[in-house]
């Protein structure tokens, strides 16, 4: 999906803190290129608290009744949209994407002053000339809008969203407050990460597999928290606690209801200043731990700034001031069922890669359906930064978990093949197990996701992307047909491999100059060949060899260090298979010396990145075990000796175009 961003800045003279909401204060608003124009807000300080109590459900003197509320809620979204509509440039820039885009509207609002941020601008109804008109704005589907604030700086904030995922799930019930829902939200945690979870027999492998994603932090308390985040980097940290009132400088603010250290009966009520130096503290040296790329708080009064009087601000603010790009909160007391089903639908689309803009509108119009008769949709705030690659680095971050995705459902195909051969080997016991059964629609739902990836794919992608998923698609037709050869269906197999050779076939057009697709199809074809004799396949397709040689050693001079590493695995891959495009006129031993020399150069450049190690001796292992063949059998042999002496006993997941 196409995401259009539009800012749309307030700003006025003096501090951030004691400026009180007033009619009278002229506000200048910038959006897009357009001059700026001055808005007033029409607020006044104790109208906003009085509406904005309103708002809580259920206040010192009692339960507000549905219906006032329900109109508070309108009401004050069309005051709000009223000075949205203030702002010609805004309806403007709108308007022209919904002529020219199908795409998201993502509205950046900057924010400088404090007052500011007590205004609920998420429950704004769409004012005329709006898409949606007299519809909450970012509720209405025929332009979708999604909303995130912002803190004005100096400079841009740094994202680093293309990390494997590492999930902190802390929650806390100190004293006696009502109990969290921990185990709705973990459930939905576990549920977001089981694609990228590998799959174990017993239920034991499962939990140890679900711990190395989400650590479990329950009685939280700041310095376990603090030890936690030390102890391991995080990308997102899910936060589930009751909100707290405390007082600073004779003002009342919001803060999370975390277990105590000292008092075991008392919650300890922590600011957002000290979150933020627990999440985001720095050594003495001046060296900064990585912080999480997402915090979600599942805590009522997360997003609400309190007073105005005093210099502070909401906990999501100052997480954000401090370094957080993106913190998700609730600015308004949230219903418990609420807070797991928005943990559900969040981190169910951020794990799959999903632009999180895209998922907090799919939050907001899950949580208006799935919550009702509460405006639990307009309570959910978030503050973010948005660099300037950040859809870069979110299409990369989807890519990576397509392909971890994809190795998970193998490793768990190639499990179940392998407690099959087992089972079947027994004396007394025949029969496969039950998970066999489990097999085929493994294959289907890969190469529907293959599929689904491919199309995806905008025509004006690079080629070399087009040659990439298409040549991933053939490398995982090949392992499925590797499989079938396990599992002694060699019809299935023969079928598999015509796939794959198709496949790098469409890559090759897409990309000419891709030697390692053009070098997977002759292996393919090779393989298909079966007892054809090397003169037949020499005539073919010898050219195609020579010309894939040629290039991987073009390549090689200018590559980066990992991409020679891939570009020697090439090579060594050709020089056995020049056995057979050759028509056997190359001598065994020199041929042997120079696969052994590549893969001794592969060995040397994976020091950072054991995996082309790794890739590499798995594929001239499958020449030894499946594709057998006289030509090539001592040659693979040497290869896989000279590849286990340098291969690193740990092995990482390669995201990059060699994957075999």
């Amino acid at each position: 999906m196409d995401i259009n961003n539009i800012k749309l800045e307030f700003l006025r003279p003096g501090p951030a803190h004691n400026q009180l909401l007033s009619p009278l204060t002229l506000y200048i608003a910038l959006c897009g290129r357009e001059g700026p124009v001055t808005v007033n807000f029409p607020f006044e300080q104790r109208q906003l608290l009085n509406r904005l109590e309103r708002l809580r459900y259920i206040t010192p003197s009692g339960a507000i009744p549905p219906q006032q509320r329900e109109a508070e809620v309108q009401e004050i979204g069309e005051l709000i949209g009223e000075v949205l509509g203030k702002v010609p440039a805004l309806p403007t820039q709108i308007g022209n994407i919904r002529t020219d885009s199908k795409g998201l509207v993502h509205l950046r609002l900057s924010l400088s002053a404090f007052e500011l941020a007590l205004v609920p601008f998420e429950l704004s109804i769409a004012p005329n000339g709006f898409p949606g008109s007299g519809s909450p704005l970012f509720l209405q589907s025929r332009v979708p809008i999604t909303l995130t604030r912002e803190v004005r700086r100096d400079r841009p904030l740094p994202v680093s969203w293309n990390r494997t995922p590492r999930i902190l799930f802390a929650f806390a019930n100190p004293g006696s407050l009502p109990t969290v829902p921990s185990q709705e939200h973990l459930e939905a945690l576990r549920r977001a990460i089981d694609p990228w979870a590998k799959w174990g027999k017993t239920p034991e492998d499962r939990v140890k597999e679900v711990k190395s994603h989400i650590t479990v932090l329950p009685d939280a308390t700041l310095g376990n928290i603090r030890q936690a985040c030390e102890e391991r980097e995080f990308t997102h940290i899910h936060i589930l606690a009751h909100g707290g009132r405390f007082e600073h400088g004779g003002d009342q603010h919001y803060g999370l209801a975390l277990c105590n250290e000292n008092h075991s009966t008392e919650p300890d009520i922590v600011d957002g200043e000290r979150l933020s130096l627990t999440l985001c503290a720095t050594t003495s040296s001046g060296a900064v731990r990585h912080p999480p790329a997402l915090v979600s708080l599942a805590t009522c009064d997360s997003g609400n700034i309190g007073s105005v009087i005093t210099p502070g601000a909401s906990i999501a603010h100052q997480l954000h001031a401090g370094g957080i790009p993106w913190v998700i909160a609730s600015q308004f007391p949230l219903h418990m069922r609420a807070s797991s089903i928005a943990a559900e639908i969040l981190y169910k689309g951020l794990l799959r890669g999903e632009d999180p803009r895209c998922v907090l509108y799919d939050v907001r119009q899950r949580l208006r359906t799935g919550s009702a008769g509460t405006h639990d949709w307009g309570s959910v705030v978030a503050y973010a930064s948005v660099p300037w690659d950040f859809e870069r680095q979110v299409e990369a971050f989807r890519n990576r978990q397509i392909r971890t995705a994809l190795d998970v459902k193998f490793d768990k195909a190639e499990k179940i093949v392998e407690i099959s051969a087992k089972a079947a080997a027994a004396p007394a016991e025949g029969a496969r197990p039950a998970e066999f059964a489990e097999l085929k629609p493994l294959y289907d739902s890969i190469r529907g996701d293959l599929a689904r990836w491919l199309e995806e794919l905008p025509s004006s992608a690079p080629k070399q992307e087009r040659a990439e998923r298409l040549g991933m698609s053939g490398a995982s037709e090949k392992r499925i047909g590797i499989l079938f050869n396990r599992e002694g269906d060699h019809e299935q197999e023969k079928k598999a491999y015509v796939a794959a050779c198709d496949h790098y076939r469409r890559a090759l057009a897409a990309d000419p100059v891709n030697h390692w697709v053009m070098t997977q199809y002759l292996s393919m074809r090779a393989v298909l060949a079966g007892k054809e004799g090397p003169k037949s396949l020499a005539r073919e397709y010898g050219d195609w060899w020579v010309t894939a040689r040629q290039i991987a050693l073009w390549e090689l001079p200018s590559a980066t260090e990992e991409n020679r590493a891939w570009a020697h695995g090439t090579l060594a891959e050709l020089e056995m298979l020049g056995a057979i495009y050759t028509g056997g006129k190359l001598a065994k031993k020199e041929v042997k010396r120079r696969i052994i020399e590549h893969c001794r150069a592969i060995c040397d450049l994976a020091v950072k990145d054991p995996f082309p190690v790794h890739s590499t001796r798995r594929q001239f292992q499958r020449y030894l075990d499946f594709w057998k063949r006289d030509e090539w059998q001592d040659l693979a042999a040497a290869a896989v000796v000279a590849l286990s002496q340098g291969e690193p006993k740990a092995t990482g997941v390669y995201l990059g175009p060699g994957k075999r």
